[in-house]
């Protein structure tokens, strides 16, 4: 009986509908919303923003990849896919595609929703068509590549490149050699084709060899420069295939026409569906990914060849100092990407803590040291490290070297925004090292003063350190310039802080050891030669000279920006913050300076120092801005001067300089005459030429 009754009562609770009591707020709700402006969201205890954020997504077919899904109407199954009897015009498209959906994962999209929408990329091997089949595989492998060079590399963030497979596979059954053949059978059998055809078949025959051979080649440079051992005397090889790749991308461009024609159903037609690999994506809102066009991808492509020519210099840099100038150079380039980023890294860094895979990074840096100051515990006929102590000193501050210098150069790598963060916590690791290497030269000393005659080592380490420290943080300045980060009223403080004080540093740390190498004797040890050792001790140039001119002229340059943009200040032509509480120039000053204030030498300036500049140069100019014009107008012409004087032929680093003064001297010359002057004047900075420094523009 009490079973039958609980029997019952489940029956009853499972057939009992739910009492719901729902209240229709449509017309309130309307009428609330008339109180909002555009743009404006309710914020209550229980609606907050993240309530706010998914109240606009969800049902958003811009962001909700289940209202894409089911919005899209057209879809394509693998069993429906042409396997064989592709013409030659669908081939050349599905090629096109294919390599710009590659770009656009190099740009930071997906796999998923680039390269894998193509849906012949599911089962390659039931492809029939010889061309497309190899192709196929072969793009597989260069996927490869490029993740292998990214994971060793490890300079890429998530929104430069995703690495992610989906579930698919790479084929590891074929090696890299036999995909190079099957490519070159298909190039032969068109070649073979194209005897028996009529003209107008050989000339798309021809157009789809040279797409193979274009993906060939591209694949063997990657594989060229992915080679651990022997890279310098590969080098050669390496750089004849980038030449023969580059002469290709001319003819593919204007050949792209000879596919299929242009149509929205062009990419479904083909075989490519966006949507294939919806439910792969991880469970966050789908990115929207356009796929570049076939003669921009090639375009990139071309891009991306001319920059891997540039890295094969990265043989030449034997010394860590060449190295890291060289990094730095190329680092400039705001358009490396993904590729050329890490294959940059991985020749100098195949192994970690290696250069070349030959010379320890200790060791480097050991080489880079005695170069740059000559410390007497490196210079052999010295011998203060026959006291072991002072060896393991030594030994024990380079080892503590090697990660702040490996990251100086990983830093290189990253990209711009990725580059500024990085550096601002280099800082904290050298003002480390600036504490170490202060102990080390007191340490060591007490060694060299006891040497006949004595040697001083109180700030050879330290020097070295300080040098980098200093460019390190100049660096960090001007990457906020490339990025777009500063304001036109706050030019005045950065600049005046590279002007007053880094520039000023970098120039005596460089006079220090510019001074102690060009005083120092030969390391031969032979009474002998004391004699010829004082002959030629007079015809040796100064090692840092050229240097040392660059910081001159950059100090003048800055320096000319500065008093310049006083002026500016004074007739009302830049605009400084309002005084409100939390965005008034103090505040923004400690903002922009915050990275520097762990740094022990050179000591952080503070906003008092700058105000006091400041006053004392519109003092000066007794409040004139045509005073100030005019002293820019010759730090101006300094700077150009000092230019010149380094040797021809000059980088195109310093022809922009040289451009930018020349023309920012004629406009400081005409605002000094009265010319262009007055409250209907407006200010422009154009930095098209150079991305710091910027030429005036008065309309």
């Amino acid at each position: 009986m009490e079973s039958d009754y609980k029997s019952s009562l489940n029956q009853n609770i499972c057939t009992q509908k739910p009492m719901y009591d729902w209240k229709d707020v449509t017309s309130e709700f309307f009428d609330s919303i008339k109180e909002l402006e555009l743009g404006e969201l309710l914020h209550g205890y229980f609606f907050g923003l993240f309530e706010a954020m998914s109240a606009i997504e969800i049902m958003d077919p811009k962001m909700d990849a289940g209202m894409m899904c089911n919005r899209e109407s057209k879809a394509i199954k693998v069993e429906d896919l042409k396997l064989k009897g592709l013409t030659v015009p669908e081939q050349i498209s599905i090629i096109d595609i294919t390599l710009a959906c590659l770009v656009s994962w190099l740009e930071g999209h997906s796999l998923a929703q680039t390269v894998f929408t193509n849906l012949y990329f599911q089962k390659p091997y039931n492809i029939e068509d010889t061309p497309l089949k190899a192709f196929c595989i072969c793009t597989y492998k260069i996927i490869e590549s490029i993740r292998d060079f990214a994971n060793r590399a490890q300079v890429f963030e998530e929104e430069d490149f995703q690495p992610a497979l989906y579930n698919y596979h790479y084929f590891s059954e074929i090696t890299e050699q036999r995909v190079i053949g099957m490519m070159r059978e298909v190039n032969e059998e068109l070649s073979n084709a194209m005897k028996s055809n009529d003209i107008k078949d050989n000339e798309l025959m021809e157009s789809l060899s040279v797409r193979i051979k274009f993906v060939r080649l591209f694949f063997q440079i990657l594989l060229s420069f992915n080679r651990r051992e022997n890279q310098l005397s590969s080098m050669g090889e390496t750089q004849r295939l980038l030449t023969t790749c580059s002469l290709l991308i001319p003819l593919l461009i204007k050949t792209v026409d000879k596919g299929v024609s242009n149509d929205d159903d062009v990419h479904f037609k083909l075989g490519f569906d966006p949507l294939i690999n919806q439910k792969l994506l991880p469970p966050t809102f789908p990115r929207y990914t356009k796929i570049k066009s076939p003669t921009d991808a090639y375009l990139y492509f071309d891009g991306l060849l001319t920059r891997l020519k540039q890295i094969c210099k990265m043989t030449n840099c034997v010394t860590f100092i060449s190295a890291l100038e060289c990094f730095i150079e190329l680092g400039h380039n705001g358009h490396l990407c993904i590729v050329s980023r890490s294959i940059m890294q991985t020749l100098y860094f195949p192994q970690p803590n290696r250069v070349f895979g030959t010379q320890d990074l200790e060791d480097c840096l050991k080489e880079w040291a005695k170069s740059f100051i000559a410390p007497p515990s490196l210079v052999t006929r010295f011998n203060i490290l026959s006291n072991s102590q002072a060896k393991d000193c030594v030994s024990s501050f380079f080892e503590h070297c090697t990660r702040p210098f490996a990251g100086f150069i990983q830093i290189c790598g990253h990209n711009r925004a990725r580059q500024r963060d990085k550096l601002a916590h280099l800082m904290e690791d050298f003002s480390a090292l600036q504490d170490e290497s202060q102990r080390v030269d007191a340490f060591l000393h007490t060694f060299s003063s006891k040497l006949d005659p004595p040697k001083e080592h109180l700030a050879s380490f330290s020097t070295w350190i300080i040098y980098h420290t200093i460019r390190i943080m100049i660096m960090f300045l001007l990457s906020g310039f490339e990025l777009e980060l500063y304001s036109p009223h706050e030019y005045q403080y950065i600049y005046w802080y590279l002007y007053q004080f880094l520039y000023g540093w970098l120039v005596s740390t460089l006079n220090r050891a510019d001074s102690v190498l060009y005083g120092n004797d030969s390391p031969s040890d032979s009474q002998k030669n004391r004699t010829k050792r004082n002959k030629t001790k007079k015809k040796k140039s100064h090692p840092y000279s050229q240097e040392i001119i660059m910081c001159h002229a950059m100090q003048s340059l800055t320096g000319a920006y500065f008093k310049t943009l006083v002026g500016f200040q004074l007739e009302g032509k830049i605009r400084p913050p309002k005084h409100a509480k939390f965005d008034n120039e103090r505040v923004r000053y400690e903002h922009r300076f915050a990275a520097f204030s762990l740094v022990a030498v050179p000591p952080p300036f503070s906003y008092a120092e700058f105000q006091m500049t400041r006053c004392q140069v519109k003092d000066a100019a007794s409040g004139d801005s045509g005073m100030l014009y005019l002293t820019g107008c010759e730090l101006f012409h300094q700077a150009r001067c000092l230019l010149d004087t380094l040797p021809q032929p000059h980088s195109q680093q310093v022809l922009d300089l040289i451009k930018v003064c020349k023309t920012n001297f004629v406009t400081m010359k005409l605002l000094a005459g009265g010319y262009m002057r007055g409250p209907k004047v407006t200010l422009d900075f154009d930095f098209s030429t150079n991305p710091c420094f910027p030429i005036f523009k008065l309309s």
